[in-house]
């Protein structure tokens, strides 16, 4: 065909018969919609749609209908379109990838909602504890905590969670499969997250720094525990004499004092101590090693204590006064 450019009429190369564009059918136009006129409304919630095709697509919905099963895995959906997307799990296809992190996902609401991590937007609070968050199921995951509310027990040993995916983790405990091992010890665990945990004490491994002062721990709660020294807060305090601590493990350790309580027995001479550390010093003596050395004049001691009062001679200090 041949569009002649001075009428408007349609030219056949082959056969020079002039057709008028008029009788030609023309492409059926798709009518604009003007996005604010929602006309089909929806009897059942009132959610307003602007094609008669979207409304009927929603009130399946409503039906509870699930007529598109996946042959894989056997999850039913309302509308294919839902199906198709679920689909891309099973075949591994990660198609949107964040811009900022290059994190990939294989639906766009959860790429979008993995962006607003890196704007730092907290828009969902909690009206109970003010604590905010990035995403609402985040927010409704933890609003679970205040309800108190833990419908997912465990068959086996009562114990309930709050989340489904809470008591899964758990179960796992009972089945006596522990994958996960550490390559340092051997030490075997049936979460990757209790390995984790475990391989951050052996020697050398102190991720965690105190912004104070320095020193470094194995674990975040080493750290946090830590940290109150600093604050100078000593919220546990003795009820026998008073005496107050930072840390709820030193008054626990501290009361063992007034119970009498002497647990811990030398087995070459019979004297008991309170605290195991005690003990252990006290056993130095029957070893006979001297392992703390004066380096001014040689003499040594079993427990670092009697070397720095031994050094005591060396400085001319006195510091106890006859009274």
């Amino acid at each position: 065909f041949v569009i002649c450019q001075e009428t408007p009429t349609m030219l056949l190369e082959k056969n020079p018969v002039v057709v008028p564009l008029t009788t030609m059918k023309q492409p059926r136009r798709r009518q604009c919609i003007d996005s604010g006129n929602r006309s089909f409304t929806c009897d059942q919630c009132g959610k307003s749609f602007t094609r008669s095709s979207s409304l009927k697509v929603h009130q399946l919905i409503h039906t509870g209908v699930k007529a598109f099963r996946c042959d894989q895995c056997g999850k039913s959906f309302t509308l294919s379109s839902n199906l198709k997307v679920h689909q891309l799990i099973h075949a591994g296809v990660k198609a949107f990838s964040c811009d900022q992190c290059g994190k990939s996902f294989n639906r766009l609401d959860h790429l979008k909602a993995h962006q607003v991590i890196h704007t730092g937007a907290k828009a969902f609070s909690c009206d109970q504890c003010g604590k905010s968050f990035t995403q609402k199921s985040d927010l409704k995951t933890h609003q679970l905590i205040h309800s108190g509310v833990k419908e997912f027990s465990c068959n086996q040993c009562g114990k309930s969670f709050t989340q489904k995916r809470y008591l899964k983790t758990h179960q796992v405990i009972h089945s006596g499969v522990k994958p996960f091992v550490c390559g340092q010890c051997g030490k075997a665990f049936a979460h990757s997250y209790s390995l984790k945990v475990h391989e951050v004490i052996h020697p050398g491994a102190k991720h965690f720094s105190c912004d104070h002062c320095g020193k470094s721990f194995a674990r975040l709660g080493y750290l946090k525990a830590h940290r109150v020294i600093h604050t100078g807060v000593k919220a546990f305090n003795c009820d026998q004499c008073g005496k107050s601590f930072n840390q709820k493990r030193d008054l626990k350790q501290h009361e063992l004092i007034h119970s009498g309580v002497k647990a811990f027995v030398c087995d070459q001479c019979g004297k008991s101590f309170t605290f195991i550390g005690h003990l252990k010093r006290h056993q130095l003596i029957h070893s006979g090693v001297k392992s703390f050395i004066c380096n001014q004049c040689g003499k040594s001691f079993t427990q670092s204590c009697n070397l720095k009062r031994h050094q005591l001679i060396h400085t001319g200090v006195k510091p106890f006064n006859c009274a």
